[in-house]
């Protein structure tokens, strides 16, 4: 059920960044969403649908030509670094800013254009990372602040019905200033579920809280909106929170979709080096297709390893992605038998991620244990130990000079 009336949204705001050039390596996600738990799966129902999204500010474009839909009970995460017009999205949804062309649709229904609907008549919960609690409330009336139109006793039921979900029922009493952080979000995010939204929109909700708190929050605000069944819409420029607690990935840049799709399929199978880079620790290892087999500087590998390498590129130079964990270092006794040189070595705790340069003068990343033995410079080998299809780019695509893409 949902009381559109009461829908509560506040401000934010997003800025471009420099344009960056987009290349295809061929492959395809249908972008369909995975199956969640029980009765959390997404449906087949499109909740919401952005056609053709379009929005500039003075001569400056922030979103341009974005199309987007959204199905019942799904979590998608709009990812990308500051600037790529993702909040600007949200607020577009959330009906904050006016597209100055094409549609915002929920269930159907147009929500902008000629037919613009105010924020507070969509049926949109939103969060933003700041929460904005009201500070003279306590956390029941902060619940129950959307619900004013209701009666006495079906809004205490509804209160209590949010703090038992929440696991805020001791603190029902409690002002903002009395809460820790996660307990500030948790009361936030019940606040959005009272008026019970069609689709409820994240904003950066973890940004605000240290980092262990917001490794077990995502996770808890995940079980939330699993256990409500809302569809929700969330933005964060945190790769390893996307890829954690949605359903599906949007990634953007420069305005526009990269690539949409499982987490697991767009970490593994990027469509775009600036996606491959994104997401993670990328280097690129040259190779050349020859009949069944893949030659590299690390060794040779089978065709069928690697994902959708078209037939038309037998006998061409390809550029292969691999992550740190893909790459071991080998050390030598002989330099003869090294194959680059170790330049670096960064120290992240459990492992250190090394820099290896081939005397080709690819850059190469490789993580190790910190208890390894591995050399902290000099001559190494590699040893490429992938178990897993590896994602691929033409070779003449590759960008000159651009450290994103490990070059």
């Amino acid at each position: 059920m949902s009381n559109k009336g009461q829908s509560t949204v506040e401000s934010g705001e997003g800025r471009t960044e420099a344009p960056i050039e987009r290349e295809s390596t061929g492959t395809v996600d249908d972008g369909s969403p995975p199956a969640a738990g029980g009765s959390s799966r997404p449906g087949d129902d499109v909740v919401l649908e952005l056609d053709d999204l379009r929005k500039s500010y003075g001569t400056e474009t922030v979103v341009e030509g974005l199309s987007l839909s959204v199905r019942e009970g799904e979590i998608l995460t709009l990812l990308g670094p500051s600037g790529c017009g993702k909040t600007t999205t949200l607020r577009l949804i959330a009906g904050l800013e006016r597209p100055d062309g094409g549609v915002v649709r929920l269930n159907g229904e147009s929500m902008s254009g000629s037919t613009f609907v105010a924020p507070e008549d969509r049926g949109v919960g939103v969060v933003f990372q700041e929460f904005a609690l009201f500070p003279h409330l306590t956390a029941r009336e902060n619940v129950a602040f959307g619900l004013k139109d209701r009666p006495d006793d079906e809004v205490e039921e509804r209160v209590d019905e949010l703090l038992e979900l929440v696991d805020l029922e001791a603190q029902g009493e409690s002002y903002p200033d009395q809460l820790s952080g996660g307990q500030q979000q948790r009361v936030a995010l019940a606040r959005s579920l009272a008026p019970e939204p069609d689709i409820l929109l994240l904003d950066e909700p973890f940004s605000n809280l240290d980092v262990d708190l917001r490794v077990e929050m995502r996770e808890e605000v995940r079980e939330i909106i699993k256990r409500t069944g809302v569809t929700a819409v969330s933005v964060t420029h945190d790769q390893e929170e996307a890829l954690s607690i949605s359903d599906r990935v949007a990634v953007m840049t420069d305005g526009r979709i990269e690539q949409v799709g499982k987490p697991e399929a767009v970490f593994q199978h990027p469509e775009s080096r600036f996606v491959a880079a994104f997401l993670g620790y990328a280097s690129f290892v040259p190779g050349y297709v020859s009949g069944d087999t893949v030659e590299t500087d690390l060794g040779v590998l089978p065709r069928e390893q690697i994902h959708g390498l078209a037939p038309e590129y037998e006998h061409t130079r390809i550029d292969l992605l691999v992550r740190p964990d893909d790459v071991s270092v080998v050390p030598v006794e002989d330099p003869a038998d090294a194959c680059g040189r170790v330049v670096g070595r960064r120290y992240l705790g459990p492992t250190f991620l090394y820099q290896v340069e081939l005397d080709t003068g690819e850059s190469i990343q490789c993580m190790h244990n910190h208890d390894e033995d591995i050399p902290e410079s000099g001559p190494v080998d590699l040893e490429l130990g992938a178990d897993h299809e590896l994602a691929w780019f033409p070779r003449e695509q590759r960008p000159e000079d651009d450290a994103r893409y490990g070059t």
